[in-house]
């Protein structure tokens, strides 16, 4: 054993009981293994007890998990429809018919697009009666579903086919019309959107469309922006929906905005609605930000406008809102916000102030990955100050992870409480820190 942790391992024997000084000092190496022995007797007494002591903010905490982990399961079924696409787009079909199988099982908020790219990628691996089959499965699973446009032109292009094997030269004049497409970027727009158009309505794969949408995004002319528009305003398929709200925001342009509030004026989709909020980060548009965090009904969508706000540095508007913000979730993710925004002197006003207790906890959480050089002091004196047990003890996991050995010795010299000190000295044993090794040698010193 180390002479680090020799000095850790007594220092913690010497506050829980369990050792004596001088036979954490000798560097024995039998004495070592009774030391390293007792420690870790210490310590699984310490998690045994740990669970006991954390009971009061155990359920908000609960709670907590498993609306993120809600939320994480979205995220996950989000990227494995992604990732379905990318082999597609890489001509990988029968791993992105797979993907699509997953994906529309997991994620029912796009089963539709899946089981339609699911028939996509049968038809180009040449298994044409299963590519109708799913087509036929999408139009009866989903009657209202806004794929059912490009069902149908892809039935039609698979019964064309039946019988015949996937000619290699096809994948070729998609290449030849991708780079088509590129070229007419620079070409006269009367002749060029019509042709961008007949595209987007095909059933030509997801790469070749969003090609075609991006660069009517690049143009400037008028009826290239009649159809971007026509698609965001849901003209197309859910898919290419958002990629039309995407550059919409990403021109920044007045009107463009304005059309966007119009679409979320109008929509019920509540991912609709969330991509426009993002486009409005992106233009820059804070005024409708701030006015959906306020207004809308919705508490997903004040939070994701929340969000937004902590991207584009909205401090003093995120501090107005949780003033007036009376749902706990919203409020929550203001903190998380104003966090982003690197805003320390409202965090540590919160940690100080807000009465529940949850939402504090969150903030001191949040005040720990921060600068100690910023906190450290303010999280001291709040554990100085604090009544609530749960709370000192995220105090103390905040300067722990904040590596903040100096404000840790600080709380543990004035300590009294011995199980707070037994968490302390637990803590430091496992810090590289001079500041903890001296106190830890001070301890055995006594």
């Amino acid at each position: 054993m180390s002479v680090s942790k020799t000095v850790a391992a007594g220092a913690l024997a010497m506050v829980l009981g369990t050792g004596s000084l001088v036979a954490a000092a000798q560097s024995d190496p039998v004495q070592d293994r009774r030391n390293g022995q007792q420690m870790a007797l210490a310590e699984q007494g310490l998690a045994r007890a740990e669970p006991r002591r954390e009971q009061a903010g155990d359920r908000r905490q609960r709670d907590e998990d498993r609306r993120q982990q809600g939320e994480d399961r979205r995220q996950r079924a989000d990227d494995r429809y992604e990732a379905a696409q990318d082999a597609l787009e890489n001509g990988e079909w029968l791993r992105a018919a797979q993907g699509f199988r997953d994906a529309a099982a997991a994620n029912p908020a796009r089963a539709d697009a899946a089981t339609y790219w699911l028939a996509y990628a049968q038809s180009r691996l040449g298994q044409h009666a299963d590519a109708l089959s799913t087509l036929s499965e999408l139009t009866k699973a989903y009657p209202s579903s806004r794929w059912l446009g490009d069902a149908r032109a892809l039935e039609i292009e698979v019964r064309r086919n039946i019988g015949q094997p996937v000619r290699p030269e096809a994948e070729a004049d998609e290449e030849l019309k991708l780079l088509a497409i590129q070229g007419l970027q620079h070409s006269d727009p009367a002749q060029a959107v019509p042709m961008l158009q007949k595209f987007l309505q095909g059933s030509q794969s997801p790469r070749l469309k969003q090609r075609a949408l991006f660069v009517l995004a690049q143009s400037s002319s008028p009826e290239a922006r009649v159809v971007i528009t026509g698609i965001a305003r849901g003209g197309s398929n859910p898919d290419l929906q958002r990629k039309a709200i995407q550059y919409l925001g990403m021109t920044g342009r007045a009107d463009n905005r304005q059309v966007l509030a119009e679409i979320y004026a109008a929509s019920s989709d509540v991912d609709v609605k969330r991509q426009i909020l993002r486009a409005y980060m992106v233009a820059g548009d804070r005024a409708r930000v701030l006015t959906a965090a306020t207004g809308e009904p919705l508490p997903a969508l004040r939070e994701e406008a929340v969000r937004q706000l902590g991207v584009m540095g909205a401090r003093e508007e995120l501090w107005q809102l949780y003033q007036k913000e009376s749902a706990v979730e919203v409020k929550r993710q203001i903190v998380q916000a104003l966090f982003v925004g690197g805003d320390a002197a409202r965090l540590i006003e919160l940690a100080t102030t807000e009465t529940n207790a949850d939402l504090r906890r969150t903030a001191v959480r949040h005040l720990g990955t921060m600068s100690a050089s910023k906190t450290g002091d303010a999280l001291v004196s709040l554990y100085q100050k604090e009544k609530d047990a749960a709370i000192r003890r995220t105090v103390v996991q905040a300067l722990f992870v904040q590596g903040n050995a100096e404000s840790l010795v600080a709380i543990a010299r004035k300590e009294t409480d011995l199980q707070a000190r037994k968490d302390l000295v637990e803590k430091l044993s496992m810090m590289k820190s001079k500041a903890a090794t001296d106190y830890l040698l001070e301890i055995l010193g006594k």
